[in-house]
């Protein structure tokens, strides 16, 4: 029989509701903001951020996935609507016929630009404005740590595939 693990400390159970009501007030804040200025969703707003800062401004569709911590599934539909809209193209991978790249689009680069200037103010005013720099530095420090944590045994949607 399993044995009941100890409860939370205040101090833990604090921090807990804190980041957990953090997280519920600051995401609704961004994704209308990234509605209003490029008719995106939080998701299309990663997955074209994150080809925009590509070398190349191309990935594998599973490292977006990966890096987004999406579906395989569900992210293959939010790129269909943002290829439909121009914003990327999708082609099979030269390296590996059974990996499809995701390529950001000059029209993507500009809905990027036209996002960004909102975006970098609506996460400043929201989320770092209560904080000075040595704050910003031990929240990121922090954060760092338990991503670092929680990907060492991710779920399927957050875990690097395997190369064969």
């Amino acid at each position: 029989m399993a044995e009941t693990p100890a409860s939370l400390t205040p101090t833990e159970l604090g921090a807990y509701f804190a980041f957990t009501e953090v997280s519920s007030l600051l995401r609704p804040a961004v994704e209308q903001q990234l509605r209003e200025a490029g008719e995106l969703s939080y998701v299309q707003f990663q997955l074209l951020a994150r080809l925009g800062d590509a070398p190349d401004g191309h990935q594998r569709m599973t490292d977006l996935a990966d890096g987004v911590v999406y579906s395989r599934s569900g992210l293959t539909y939010q790129a269909q609507l943002l290829e439909q809209r121009g914003l990327i193209t999708r082609s099979p991978s030269p390296d590996d016929e059974r990996s499809t790249v995701a390529a950001i689009t000059t029209a993507g680069r500009d809905v990027l630009a036209a996002v960004f200037p909102g975006h970098i103010q609506a996460v400043r005013d929201l989320l770092f404005a209560p904080l000075d720099g040595h704050e910003v530095s031990e929240l990121a420090r922090i954060l760092g740590r338990v991503s670092e944590h929680l990907r060492a045994a991710p779920p399927r949607s957050a875990g690097r595939r395997r190369k064969a």
